[in-house]
């Protein structure tokens, strides 16, 4: 295939290098994301290209509007490349396997539309009712609710409701629905440790009800090693964690349970690996004999430093079992670790898929643990694949896949930054962010004159700037602090103006 790269005089060198076999045109503008499809027909006009010249034409995916005039005035096939010349050999390589371009959307955007395209095919193949009839009869598979679970569906994610009875019905749907619109395939609902709430348990089919309201008609599981409450939720709940050897005599069900290697009642767990597995197994046999149906093992995956042993448990367990449905709580181990979630949840997930751990519990009681499904979901989604590796989506959030080799060449002159005295204004702005939307009051004196709210930096500096005349260097910092609290949101970060939002490790004194 004869492709033509059309690029500015910046970009040259890196078009060259990644492009390789492939014909460039440098036009004569600096900066390739200021070309204009206008602008891209005549200098191909100038050139002298001819329809019969090439097969295709790539433009920068930076450029504004729709490759769709060029093809038309040239009468050669045009589609957006990536937005980063390091990410043509990738393009160029999907092009050799039939991957379609976009006149609209640059190349490296339709990658991740075309990763997830790929997981909810995968996810639509394990919805259709013929497949769930056939998996359900193989062992290894089971139905929570009206949800199947087992190694022929992808991994479940559990949302726990913390504390469910102190957020009453209300805080609960709330919490519910929050976990369910992140990723969540079930609601936990979990209760007080040492209290005992007969009354909030008559109203789990109310929550049950107000969710599908919502248009979520998911599973509840129920959390409590409190026998009365595990038996009087039996009416309510589709799942009970957890039943061990302290309470299993009282509460026989058909209904699935989550089996763990304890007894609570007495304070016993079995450390060793090898112990905890042959004490599971010789529970796990004698609920069958007592009549429960449905047991889904828990090795109960332990925080640092007993996190390898539980690991070991899991595996030894799987090598034992391999047709056992198995669960493991995750959030414990994020909770019980100062480090960012996101690799974390993504790690585990990865060792769920390998151990075929169905599924997954967590939480977001603490700030730290804030996103925890939403990161579970998207790395239970890149694990739909055998390596979770250039899929077009990823887990990154603060760091990137590879440099990119973005500068120019300075000009002859070169000035050190000098920072100015700044006068005060009439009029002053204070800034935060709630309910996923930033903030701003625009003071005068100590009184609040107007407040702009918005999801977007440009949309309330725009706004600001209509009502307000300030200063080049007022509108500057405007800018900055808008962007700062953006990030916060995307972040999920707390944000105060003029506090930097990664004080505690990237500081400028950091190497």
């Amino acid at each position: 295939m004869r492709i033509l790269l059309v690029t500015g005089k910046l970009a040259e060198p890196l078009v060259r290098k990644y492009g390789k076999g492939c014909d460039v045109l440098v036009t004569p503008v600096s900066v390739a994301a200021f070309l204009t499809p206008e602008l891209i027909v005549r200098y191909l006009k100038r050139a002298g290209v001819r329809s019969e010249d090439y097969d295709l034409i790539l433009i920068p995916g930076l450029v504004r509007g729709s490759a769709q005039p060029i093809e038309d005035e040239i009468g050669i096939p045009t589609f957006k490349g990536p937005r980063n010349a390091m990410d043509l050999p990738a393009v160029l390589r999907a092009l050799e396997r039939g991957f379609r371009l976009s006149k609209e959307k640059p190349a490296d955007e339709l990658f991740s539309l075309d990763g997830l395209k790929k997981v909810e095919d995968i996810r639509n193949k394990t919805k259709d009712r013929r497949y769930i009839e056939r998996a359900l009869k193989k062992p290894w598979n089971v139905l929570i609710g009206n949800l199947p679970v087992g190694k022929d569906f992808p991994t479940r994610i559990l949302g726990e409701v913390v504390d469910a009875p102190r957020l009453g019905v209300d805080g609960t749907v709330e919490k519910a629905l929050y976990y369910l619109r992140e990723g969540a395939d079930i609601i936990d609902i979990g209760m007080v440790a040492g209290e005992t709430n007969l009354d909030f348990i008559e109203l789990i089919p109310e929550i049950r009800e107000r969710l599908k309201e919502r248009g979520f008609d998911v599973p509840i599981s129920f959390d409590s090693l409190n026998a009365v409450e595990i038996e009087k939720a039996l009416s309510y709940a589709d799942l009970f964690l957890s039943v061990d050897e302290g309470n299993l005599e009282a509460l026989v069900t058909e209904k699935p349970v989550v089996l763990i290697p304890t007894n609570q009642r007495e304070g016993f767990f079995p450390p060793r690996p090898s112990e905890r597995v042959e004490f599971l197994e010789r529970l796990k046999e004698k609920a069958l004999d007592l009549g429960y149906k449905t047991l889904i093992p828990d090795l109960i995956l332990e925080q640092v430093p007993h996190l390898a042993r539980s690991i070991t448990a899991f595996h030894l367990y799987r090598e034992r079992n391999p047709d056992d449905v198995l669960l493991a709580g995750v959030g414990n181990v994020v909770e019980l670790y100062d480090a960012d979630s996101v690799g974390m949840n993504a790690l585990l997930a990865g060792i769920a898929k390998e151990l075929s751990i169905s599924l997954l519990l967590t939480t977001e009681t603490s700030a730290k643990a804030k996103g925890s499904v939403r990161e579970l979901r998207r790395a239970v989604d890149m694990n739909l694949f055998e390596i979770p590796k250039d899929l077009g989506f990823d887990l990154l959030i603060l760091k990137e896949k590879r440099t990119r080799e973005w500068r120019f060449e300075p000009a002859r002159e070169v000035v050190e930054a000098r920072e100015r005295p700044v006068g005060l204004e009439p009029v002053y702005f204070r800034i935060w962010v709630e309910g996923g939307r930033i903030w701003v009051n625009a003071h005068r004196g100590t009184e609040a004159v107007l407040t702009v709210v918005g999801d977007e930096p440009n949309a309330i500096i725009d706004t600001i700037l209509e009502r307000f005349e300030i200063s080049p260097r007022h509108a500057f910092y405007l800018g900055r602090e808008l962007e700062r609290a953006y990030t916060a949101l995307k972040l999920r970060r707390s944000y105060v103006q003029e506090v930097e939002l990664f004080p505690e490790f990237y500081s400028r004194d950091s190497h």
